[in-house]
């Protein structure tokens, strides 16, 4: 699976709140809706920034602390961005982005700035910044997790094959 796009950059301890505000949990029950507000405590116009399937999340360490609540990383595919790439990720927010077929890649994030183009094969296990000719080595995800990104999902790929094979 190979995901191209241009960097949206974020840094350090990006948390639930900062992806979508808890003033909207209980007001916004429409993913669609709620996807408008991604990172608006951050950026208001962030939203405008992302090019639906070509847009790569760069961020620094910790992203995803905070809340379990799984709007975070559904508002996060609902935007269009194709992939988050992370110094590390919060374990609930990780867990949460698999379950609905988001892919999230750790990395060493501080060789990409905003606009970079980057190019990301999770089957093989590089992540290439064309803007700047470097390849980084990753370790590719296990054959499981990738068919349920394929898929949109635990759910999707449950509903698809009638049981989970890992």
């Amino acid at each position: 699976m190979e995901l191209k796009g241009k960097v949206l950059r974020l840094g350090d301890n990006i948390n639930t709140d900062f992806i979508i505000s808890g003033r909207y949990k209980f007001s916004i029950t429409d993913i669609k809706e709620l996807s408008k507000h991604i990172m608006e405590d951050i950026d208001p116009d962030f939203h405008k920034k992302i090019v639906p399937g070509s847009t790569i999340l760069v961020a620094g360490e910790n992203f995803g602390m905070g809340s379990s609540r799984e709007q975070a990383p559904l508002v996060i595919k609902e935007a269009g961005i194709s992939v988050i790439l992370a110094k590390s990720f919060a374990r609930i927010f990780f867990r949460n982005s698999f379950n609905i077929g988001l892919p999230l890649v750790e990395i060493d994030t501080s060789r990409f700035v905003e606009n970079d183009s980057v190019c990301v094969d999770l089957n093989s296990g590089k992540v290439v910044n064309t803007s700047k000719n470097i390849t980084f080595d990753i370790k590719p995800l296990p054959r499981f997790m990738q068919e349920f990104i394929k898929e949109g999902g635990v759910v999707n790929y449950y509903k698809k094959f009638g049981e989970l094979k890992v």
